[in-house]
């Protein structure tokens, strides 16, 4: 991460004060911070949790690291954990099953429950939703593991035109993505994909600034946090760019008109509200140009939080430092479906 392309937004720097600080931290009792897991994003998991759990415990936080793919979920329960920050990324962590574990331990957990995990998971099952709702998508079209015959990579090509994007549609981190530029890509981008994933999400290529805008909170008491502008080197936004080098340019302030960069954030609410997002999440999207649209492309409903992380940017430039954003995020932990008898409301929110 450049740095010196982080620039404090005068942008919203009151959602801050809208984000309670006077947190009782001894309330919060013993906290399982979940990382690394078996998914293709484990190494980002590992990353992003090692981030978190020095930032709990900086504040006082009688946190812990656990580790879902070396531990059973059921010794969270045996140990005594009273809630989880769910650092872990991709398959088993961010598609609902971990949370519906969560909520059969009664153990409160951050981030969205199952529904919502699940639906933003898939890519398909979001801009599904989201076109139902009327919410601005690019074209795309699912190809089932029997439509990978050169006929219906054809129909693709001329439906969604060229370039155009393949993706798994239950991964993140760039994995498994390929940009095809002729027909003749398609067959290899298809296979890439199903490697990671039984469906492929062919995309149309939006051709503009990549825009990600992160979001805290639930329902109508969510808040949109500034915008970030994604500038990435000639080799594209990959997954090495994401994380290991420091050759992509982040602009917080985005750069963007105010009157755009309202609708982006009004964009990034309705969007989360849609799937019924809770706690913190972080839309992607594309500025096309031409018309200046804003494009939704995906919801993340566990973000990174590694030093290239995005949603730490964005709160850094409204304000929050990363210690207040985890300790944040951490007390609104909480279940679906609490036991009557049990109070999962986090202290001092």
């Amino acid at each position: 991460m450049n740095t010196s392309d982080v620039i404090k937004s005068p942008v919203d720097t009151a959602i801050v004060a809208r984000i309670d600080a006077h947190i009782d931290v001894k309330a919060l009792g013993k906290v399982a911070v979940l990382m690394g897991g078996d998914s293709a994003e484990r190494e980002v998991s590992l990353m992003s949790g090692s981030g978190v759990l020095q930032a709990l415990r900086s504040r006082g936080v009688d946190a812990h690291a656990f580790d879902p793919s070396e531990r059973e979920l059921i010794e969270l329960k045996r140990d005594g954990y009273a809630r989880c920050f769910i650092a872990l990324h991709g398959r088993h962590g961010e598609d609902g099953s971990l949370q519906g574990a969560l909520e059969l331990l009664h153990i409160p957990y951050t981030g969205s429950g199952v529904m919502a995990s699940a639906i933003a998971m898939d890519k398909v099952m979001t801009k599904r939703l989201w076109q139902a709702e009327g919410l601005a998508t690019p074209a795309w079209a699912r190809l089932a593991p029997d439509e990978v015959d050169a006929a219906h990579l054809q129909t693709v090509v001329d439906t969604l035109g060229l370039p155009l994007i393949v993706k798994p549609p239950r991964e993140g981190s760039s994995i498994g993505v390929t940009k095809v530029q002729g027909p003749w890509q398609m067959p290899e981008a298809v296979a890439l994909a199903a490697r990671y994933d039984a469906d492929v999400l062919c995309e149309a290529f939006i051709d503009g600034a990549e825009l990600t805008c992160p979001v805290l909170g639930e329902g109508r008491d969510a808040v949109a946090l500034p915008v970030i502008r994604i500038v990435p080197p000639a080799a594209g936004y990959d997954y090495q760019n994401k994380y290991f080098t420091d050759e992509v340019q982040y602009l917080c302030p985005a750069g963007l008109d105010p009157a755009l960069e309202a609708e982006v954030q009004r964009l990034t609410l309705a969007a989360y509200r849609s799937l019924g997002c809770r706690g913190w999440g972080r839309a992607d999207l594309m500025l096309r140009d031409g018309d200046g649209q804003p494009l939704l492309l995906e919801m993340n409903t566990s973000p990174g939080m590694t030093g290239h992380s995005l949603v730490p940017m964005s709160a850094r430039a409204a304000g929050m430092d990363y210690e207040t954003l985890c300790l944040h995020i951490l007390a609104t932990a909480r279940l679906d479906n609490p036991p009557a008898a049990a109070t999962s409301a986090a202290p001092g929110v």
